[in-house]
């Protein structure tokens, strides 16, 4: 047999970052990870090396950093898992060490132990009078975040988790739920500013509570670009960390605001002409909003700031000085940004060096002169939260309520990379690698958390972030929730398929989530499509994450799954933001619009996508025959209530409808692999708020939900 050759240095310090070797790409082949692409993400975790020798430097003094520190910087705990293991690294000769664990609820556990009575680990590779033990603590330690010292100068934080994430009682029980969700900004109404606000929101979810629906979902709520409202995606944010403040419904602010006459204004300038071309516009009109809505906002903060400082003004200070340090760097970012966009210099990268860093005595003086400017973007937050808690609260009843979305990453020309640099990889773009839906792979244009970063940071960043989107939620959906575990990550300039896989450390991500999902008693949802690793659905079970199912994609070679195959732990649907509404699939246009945007590498591509979506659509009608709920003659009309049907019958927990398919669009809301060649983001539902409260449709749907799902 051959001798497979030792690993290079340049691929063992890949490895030991997380840089995954090789990955089996979507048609079954095995792709290995050139040295280039090596190179360049190593650069973006900061580890600069050029070849062999300066890869081994590199690997060296990783082991020797690693090697040298007695305990890591955080430990994620299992309460299920059994007896608990701390890796403690110190000379062999050690005998006892004194140990103290500060408790989160302020109880103190502490004691002697004696090194050389531990379980043995292994000896240093740099130091073989080093060895690393496993330290079992003594005493009960309860869920949550709790700090560690040995001798009172090593220092690391102990999470401890709980066995499952939160389920609703309901579903505990075995009930299956429904629900519906929706694109917030599409939604019209006879009183928003052309763009669907939280009003809109807190009328969708009182409209729904007599239909039975347990759950609405929407996208995410993350703060976007204000100087810049045509980068519409919600799925590319400023920050992930702060709302969208154009989705704040101006006329309640105003209410809430009586040392401003609105009605008065309106008449009195051209605002109201702005706002009937905005109400009446078929798409967003992104730009037009923002002018209009962050015109009147400011209008209403100075009102806020010349009138009485009672109750509501502490309402606002209390808000802002709970949300915490991370908060104030970002609406110093909104503000710092402001401030730069008229020089043209709006990416933060692009700014005078001593704004680049949050830190810099320039960033402290800049605050300090525009205190005013950063308060109203603070204050703009707490409009906005006011409003979606009010939204939220309407949703109590339900089961579940309002369950939000969490983008897989934020622009990197955002506050969220400028406020927290070290914890992002620049020049590095998350994506997933060609497969057959797209063909020439996808670039999403955000950077990834840096994985030996955040756990050098005790996963800051990351509960940080799950916590601002569990905020008045029930339920969270988990963008590309692979993520957890690995993400496709492509350097900046590179092509899509010049990408690698960068591992994170699941079980400890896993176990923040579970004790958050707890303590905020909010569902979590893992949208899995794409390429899922093996036994990763089985990991997401066991923490109660479900999985995400949608009817299109759950068949083998030939047939559709049946009902009765959905796993319980899920949420069947029929689509999402990024596929085709059941009109557009049943009729192919949306291969169609593809095929005009180009998006097939070759025509082969759009051949085999045509061929392919012929046989699903037989696959589905024998489908549907089975359960008696079509035939040959299904049209797009029928196809929604016997799609939906077929959907009411699953097994899993959760089945949800879209708010598209019940106002018949046809066109999608994104095109993937696009910006401008496409205008997505932007088309109303031809149906407004009004109208749906007494749609025959949704009724019927309604009551077929509700008899299948009892």
């Amino acid at each position: 047999m051959p001798v497979s050759e030792s690993p290079t240095a340049l691929e063992r310090l890949a490895a030991c970052c997380g840089i995954e070797a090789e990955f089996v790409d979507a048609k079954g082949q095995t792709r290995t990870i050139t040295a280039a692409t090596r190179l360049a993400l190593l650069g973006a975790m900061g580890i600069a090396v050029e070849d062999e020798q300066t890869a081994h430097t590199a690997l060296a003094q990783l082991e020797t950093d690693d090697g040298s520190r007695v305990l890591r910087p955080v430990y994620v705990l299992h309460q299920s898992a059994g007896p608990w293991r701390i890796s403690i690294t110190m000379p062999r000769a050690t005998q006892r060490f004194r140990w103290t664990i500060a408790c989160e609820a302020g109880a103190e556990l502490q004691g002697t132990s004696d090194f050389s009575l531990l379980p043995f680990g292994e000896r240093s590779s740099v130091d073989p009078d080093v060895e690393r033990r496993a330290w079992s603590p003594s005493g009960e330690l309860p869920c949550g975040y709790h700090q560690l010292s040995i001798e009172g100068t090593h220092r690391s934080v102990v999470i401890v988790a709980p066995g499952q994430c939160w389920l609703p009682a309901e579903l505990r029980g075995g009930r299956c739920l429904w629900g519906l969700t929706a694109q917030l900004y599409l939604l019209r109404s006879s009183h928003n500013w052309g763009i669907g606000d939280f009003s809109d929101l807190e009328h969708l979810l009182r409209l729904l509570l007599p239909l039975g629906v347990d759950v609405v979902g929407v996208n995410p709520l993350h703060a976007l670009f204000p100087d810049d409202p045509e980068h519409a995606s919600p799925y590319s944010p400023a920050s992930r960390l702060l709302l969208n403040v154009l989705n704040i419904d101006v006329t309640q602010v105003a209410r809430l605001t009586p040392e401003f006459d609105l009605p008065a204004f309106l008449r009195e300038s051209s605002v109201a002409e702005q706002l009937e071309e905005c109400r009446k516009s078929p798409a967003v009109a992104y730009s037009a909003v923002c002018r209009l809505k962050l015109g009147v906002l400011e209008s209403l903060f100075g009102a806020w700031l010349a009138g009485p400082k009672g109750e509501r003004w502490q309402a606002f200070e209390r808000f802002r000085r709970n949300a915490g340090e991370s908060f104030e760097r970002h609406v110093t970012f909104l503000a710092l940004r402001e401030h730069f966009v008229a020089s043209a210099r709006a990416d933060w990268h692009r700014w005078p060096p001593p704004y680049k860093d949050p830190e810099s005595a320039e960033v402290h003086e800049f605050a300090v002169r525009h205190e005013t400017r950063i308060t109203y973007q603070a204050w703009l937050q707490y409009c906005a939260d006011t409003q979606l808690a009010a939204a939220a609260h309407a949703a109590s009843p339900m089961a579940v309520g309002l369950y939000r979305d969490l983008a897989v990453g934020a622009s990197d020309a955002g506050a969220e990379t400028w406020a927290n640099q070290g914890a992002v990889m620049a020049n590095v773009h998350v994506g997933a690698p060609p497969d057959i839906h797209n063909p020439a792979g996808q670039l999403w244009g955000l950077p990834p958390f840096n994985p030996r970063a955040l756990q050098r940071e005790a996963y800051r960043s990351f509960i940080e972030l799950i916590r601002a989107n569990m905020r008045h939620a029930g339920g969270l959906r988990i963008d590309h929730v692979m993520g957890l575990q690995h993400l496709y990550c492509v350097p900046a300039g590179s092509h899509a398929s010049a990408g690698a896989y960068l591992s994170y450390p699941l079980a400890d991500l896993v176990g923040i989530l579970k004790l958050e999902s707890q303590r905020q008693r909010c569902l979590i949802v893992g949208e899995d499509l794409g390429t899922v690793p093996e036994g990763f659905r089985e990991q997401m079970a066991a923490a109660n994450i479900l999985s995400y199912r949608v009817l299109f994609f759950e068949k083998d070679a030939r047939d559709f799954c049946p009902p009765d195959a959905y796993p319980a732990l899920a949420v069947a649907v029929a689509g999402s933001h990024d596929l085709p509404t059941l009109r557009a699939w049943w009729a192919g246009s949306d291969l169609a619009l593809k095929d005009r945007l180009q998006l097939y590498p070759r025509e082969e591509d759009a051949a085999e996508a045509r061929a392919l979506r012929e046989q699903d659509r037989q696959a589905l009608i024998a489908a549907l025959r089975k359960e008696r709920l079509g035939d040959s003659a299904l049209d797009a009309n029928r196809l929604f209530e016997a799609a939906h049907a077929f959907l009411a019958r699953t097994a899993s927990a959760l089945a949800l409808v879209q708010l598209d398919d019940i106002t018949d669009e046809e066109n999608p809301v994104n095109v993937p692999n696009t910006s401008d060649e496409h205008p997505n983001w932007r088309r109303k539902y031809r149906m407004d708020l009004e109208a749906l409260d007494s749609s025959e449709r949704l009724r019927r749907l309604a009551g077929l939900f509700n008899a299948a799902r009892l």
